[in-house]
């Protein structure tokens, strides 16, 4: 397909330098690029992290009434000193 791209003048003459470097042609560099930019972010989207898990502490876990999802209320109690 073609297609018509703008790209920075510093950014076009990186992308010449390194077809001269590595015996290709502009398009190469180009298409390989978009190629593993693409992967990258298939990977990512695909491949979320893990959730966190949180591990306390101490005796007797959480005070009751308290979710540590809860920000606000969390808040709260270490301002109050509860």
């Amino acid at each position: 397909m073609r297609l018509t791209i703008h790209l920075d003048d510093d950014l076009m003459r990186a992308v010449q330098r390194l077809a001269l470097e590595t015996g290709t042609t502009v398009t190469s560099v180009i298409t390989e690029s978009l190629r593993e930019r693409l992967q990258r972010h298939r990977h990512r989207t695909s491949n979320p992290p893990a959730p966190l898990s949180l591990v306390t502490t101490g005796e007797g876990g959480l005070r009751p009434g308290v979710h540590l999802d809860d920000s606000a209320t969390l808040f709260e109690l270490m301002e109050d000193g509860g």
